[in-house]
């Protein structure tokens, strides 16, 4: 694939990502009637009979899953499953192990059932105690297969009523929360799942051609994987690159060009020591967390903040894995890849590695 890519004459980008990159259709139906069914099955069993109150309240996707980015081939997605009677983001700690412990039991229930329409496996952990659940749904025949990890969370959206409308003046007091109980535990970023409807909303209000440079620059990326063999950035990190290099295409260019894009993203690739980005959306410089987000868009770079989470750099602290993968960006900068058919260079947009 990394071949097909680097072939591919810059004019047919925008062919290639639809040929070779985009789902199966017939799949994604499968996959989310598998889903809600595996939703459904654990509302009904998860602690059924239990003398205490906790249930599943509701089961939300995240990640790679549905038509807005997934990948034909291999995804990743989470499963997030909410609980009901929990108070706090500590409370999600506390009952954390009994709550994977429990979703292990019936999900492994349900594999021996199989009712689901692709094949479903339960993934196993050697770790005692782990604090990760994952299994896959593929379709051999199709080769495509998505990952889920699956991930109890904190309703704190739906416990205080804020996913009726999506306008950040709404979250002030859950995000005050967040960064109380962050801080005091020393867990900042460690709550980001809580907030994955505003992750999905996030990206559905999009326009699909940015789904679509989301897939490419997720399969550049996973390329890169597969020949560096080392520790790389966080891949939403290059989601979230891609993002904000569309944001200033849609201002500054008469034609969105997916070469131009990819360009754009590699070139901040090579200048991450300066990245510093962030979105308003859903939390902004308010008096109940202004202190917080000032003292965060002043630590040490890369900075990319989690458009759910002001509490989670999403840009992690590896310089490392970002300066290998600076190196690979620049190797295909360098190339005849972003050459036109005459020899000409297609270059980037004219975007700062900091918001402005």
């Amino acid at each position: 694939m990394a071949r097909e890519l680097f072939r591919t004459p810059i004019w047919r980008l925008d062919n290639f990502i639809e040929d070779q990159l985009l789902p199966d259709t017939t799949f994604l139906t499968e996959l989310r009637a598998d889903i809600d069914s595996i939703s459904a099955f654990l509302k009904e069993r998860c602690f059924q009979g239990a003398t205490h109150p906790m249930r599943v309240a509701r089961v939300v996707m995240g990640g790679s899953y549905d038509e807005h980015n997934a990948l034909k081939g291999r995804s990743e997605a989470n499963m997030v499953v909410f609980f009901n009677d929990l108070t706090s983001f500590e409370d999600q700690l506390k009952w954390q192990q009994v709550f994977i412990e429990e979703i292990r039991k019936h999900l492994l229930q349900l594999q021996q059932e199989k009712p689901c329409k692709l094949k479903f496996e339960v993934q196993s952990s050697e770790e005692p105690n782990t604090r990760s659940l994952t299994f896959k749904l593929c379709s051999p025949e199709r080769q495509q297969e998505v990952e889920f990890d699956v991930q109890p969370a904190y309703d704190a959206l739906y416990e205080g009523g804020y996913c009726k409308s999506f306008e950040s003046i709404n979250y002030n007091k859950v995000y005050a929360q967040l960064i109380h109980e962050c801080t005091t535990l020393e867990k900042e970023g460690e709550f980001s799942i809580c907030f994955t409807d505003l992750h999905q909303s996030f990206l559905r209000y999009r326009a699909p051609k940015l789904w679509n440079l989301i897939r490419l620059v997720k399969h550049w990326y996973q390329l890169c994987k597969e020949k560096l063999r080392g520790p790389l950035p966080p891949q939403y990190a290059l989601e979230l690159l891609t993002v904000y290099v569309w944001e200033f295409g849609v201002q500054d260019s008469f034609g969105l060009h997916a070469a131009q894009c990819f360009r754009t993203v590699l070139e901040l690739v090579t200048k991450y020591k300066c990245l510093l980005i962030y979105w308003t959306w859903f939390y902004d410089f308010r008096p109940e967390i202004s202190d917080y987000l000032h003292g965060q868009i002043k630590k040490a770079r890369p900075l990319i903040l989690d458009p759910a989470d002001p509490t989670r750099n999403v840009a992690g602290s590896d310089l490392q894995a970002w300066d290998l993968l600076a190196k690979e960006a620049q190797t295909w900068i360098h190339s005849n890849f972003f050459r036109n058919c005459d020899m000409s260079l297609v270059n980037g947009w004219e975007v700062s590695p900091e918001k402005q």
